[in-house]
This record gives structure tokens, C-alpha cells and sequence, in this order.
């Protein structure tokens, strides 16, 4: 009995080589990018099999499903990277609907030139988030692209999960009367993207808040299935997620500037950008809003995970035919968070 000998026999050289187009061709090099690199990576029986798709089976229930893209520059960055933050922003996306995230697809698009150390120290990080966060990629697609035609690896996701029986939450069932609740402090994703890109240094270092939430929403949701809302507020940060909220609900919002946990370094470093922290991007927070009987029950429970210690009440829905979103600032006056206008911190994520 003999074995079939494999078209390629020398392990490629991780720490020399780079990305070249025929690792896109769909030839010997690009099978054996896949096999050294991504399937030791994301190992799992489904994505073993080579299909073009993988065949899964999941509970009887609701699906839901969400799509991403990831561009971030940098592509490192302190406290985490583009592989954990497309794992992690794609698992919050699906946990945004109280449903417990099971299978990602995971899309590179490289450019010709990239180191292949570099991708793998990104495959790795992805394959990690994903493990911490209990899901499984199990399918994926490479593609390569002409050198300055790309900027060295975009990440595409696709993510599906399992709504558990009687969680129904929308962005359209706030009601007057609502608690709002943030799992945590505001801006520090897009804080940390910033000092990397602008070179700037503190005297406590700004970490991504990068991070896999639906841990903690499985413990919101099975203590208060009849959670309203949820939403994870990336790009155009908390204000942005009120503004949508308000507008989809045709409700008012109503929230307490001295509430809102915010880092003394983020307010520092947004005063030096010129940015509002209420604008800037988070990946590993969440908004939650509740009726006013629940909101200490949830603030409790996120509060007992590493991820919500800082969980706060920072304010109430309310009747406003305008759908606007008032802030009452530390110095008893009021002013109107709007939306954002342009794009304040591009390539956030």
C-alpha cells in the first residue's frame, strides 16, 4: 500500500518569505498556504473536510447572522490586532441579538509583499479569540492582490448563531421608560488606534478594549430574557448607537455626562485629538437598554464579569417626537449629542 505523495514537500519559511500572487492562484502554493497556515490554525472537522462550504447542524430556534468587514490601520495595535478584533467585533454583532454565537467564515484578502510571519502572527490571534470565545471558523476563502493594490490584509466574517426561546431584542423596541445601561468605559478602541497612528505616548498606556462579549450576554439574557435592546458601539461610538436607537424606537433619550465612564487618559488624549469621547469607536462594550425594574439586575450581573466592571445606568428613555438624544452635562445644563458628521476616525476597525 503506498501514500499519495503530496504536490509540495518543503514546509514553507514562515519567517522570510512573503505573500506572492501565486498564493492566491488557487495552485500548489496556495494549497499549502492553507494547509500549514490556516487549517493548523482554525483546526476543526468541518473546515478539514476542503469543501467549499461547510454543512453544519444547529439547534432547533432562530438564526441570527451578521457580515463584517475589517480595514484597520494599524494592523497591530496595543491590545490586540486585526485577526482578534474580526473574530471578536463579528461574535459581538451576533451576541447584539441575545443569541450565542456558533460558526464564523473567515475571507482574507492579502497584498502581494506581505511578510507571511506577519499573517501568521494575525491567523494565530484569530484562531485564539475565536477558541477564548467558544465559537468555530469553519470555512473561509484567500484571495491576493497586486502589490499597491491592497494594504497588506483586509479580513472579511460572516457570523451565525442560536437566539435562545423568548429573547426577542431590537433596536426598535425601546420604550419610554427604559434604563440605559454601557457594560463599561467609553473610547478606548479608538483612543489606542490613534496614539499607534499618531505616535503619541502616556503616562498609562491605552489598550483596545478588543474583546468577545457574548459570555456576558448569555448571563444578561438567561437572568432578563426580555432585555429591549442590546448594541455594541463601534464606529461613531455611544453617540452614534443613541442617535440610531432613538430614531428606530421614535423615542427620546435622555443621559447624565457625570454617568458615562469615561478613562481620565481617554478624556486626556480626546482633548489633545480634538475628538469627543461620546464619538469614538469601542469593541468590546455594549449599550443595553431595559425597563427600569431589570437595570439593576443587569448592572449587577456585568459587573461580575472582568469585561462589565465599570457597568453603569447613564440614563432613561423618554417621549420626544424629535427623537433627539439630550445629554445633561456636569455643570447642570443640557446640550443635543447629533449625529456624527463626516467620518471623525476612519479605518477604525
Amino acid at each position: 500500500m503506498t501514500t499519495a505523495r503530496k504536490p509540495y514537500v518543503r514546509p514553507i519559511d514562515f519567517k522570510t518569505r512573503k505573500v506572492d500572487l501565486t498564493h492566491g492562484s488557487g495552485g500548489r502554493a496556495m494549497a499549502q498556504l492553507i494547509e500549514e497556515l490556516f487549517e493548523q490554525a482554525f483546526d476543526n472537522a468541518l473546515l478539514s473536510q476542503r469543501n467549499d462550504q461547510a454543512v453544519f447542524e444547529v439547534p432547533q430556534g432562530r438564526l441570527a447572522m451578521t457580515t463584517d468587514g475589517f480595514v484597520i490601520s494599524p494592523l497591530f495595535f496595543p491590545g490586540g490586532d486585526i485577526g482578534s478584533l474580526a473574530v471578536h467585533g463579528t461574535v459581538n454583532d451576533v451576541a447584539m441579538a441575545g443569541a450565542r454565537p456558533l460558526y464564523l467564515s473567515a475571507g482574507f484578502i492579502v497584498e502581494e509583499g506581505f511578510p507571511l510571519a506577519d499573517l501568521r502572527t494575525i491567523v494565530q490571534s484569530m484562531a485564539a479569540a475565536a477558541s477564548d470565545a467558544g465559537v468555530t471558523i469553519v470555512t473561509g476563502d484567500t484571495k491576493v492582490v497586486e502589490k499597491g493594490k491592497g494594504d497588506g490584509v483586509f479580513i472579511t466574517t460572516t457570523g451565525v448563531g442560536m437566539v435562545p426561546e423568548g429573547v426577542n431584542v431590537s433596536a426598535d423596541r425601546a420604550r419610554p421608560g427604559d434604563r440605559i445601561l454601557v457594560s463599561g468605559t467609553m473610547g478606548d478602541h479608538g483612543v489606542a488606534i490613534m496614539s499607534k497612528r499618531e505616535n503619541l505616548s502616556f503616562e498609562t498606556e491605552i489598550l483596545s478594549d478588543s474583546a468577545a462579549l457574548n459570555g456576558m450576554v448569555g448571563r444578561m439574557v438567561e437572568a432578563v430574557p426580555d432585555i429591549h435592546v442590546l448594541r455594541d458601539p463601534t464606529r461613531g461610538g455611544l453617540a452614534a448607537v443613541l442617535n440610531e436607537i432613538a430614531l428606530q424606537s421614535a423615542v427620546g433619550i435622555r443621559v447624565r455626562e457625570a454617568d458615562i465612564p469615561i478613562r481620565p487618559e481617554v478624556h486626556g488624549a480626546c482633548e489633545l485629538l480634538g475628538l469627543d469621547p461620546l464619538y469614538v469607536a469601542n469593541e468590546g462594550k455594549l449599550v443595553a437598554f431595559c425597563a427600569a425594574g431589570d437595570a439593576e439586575t443587569l448592572v449587577e450581573i456585568m459587573r461580575q464579569d472582568p469585561l462589565g466592571r465599570e457597568a453603569a445606568i447613564i440614563g432613561e428613555v423618554i417621549e420626544d417626537a424629535q427623537n433627539f438624544v439630550q445629554l445633561e452635562t456636569q455643570f447642570g445644563g443640557a446640550r443635543i449629542i447629533d449625529w456624527l458628521a463626516g467620518e471623525q476616525l476612519p479605518r477604525i476597525c
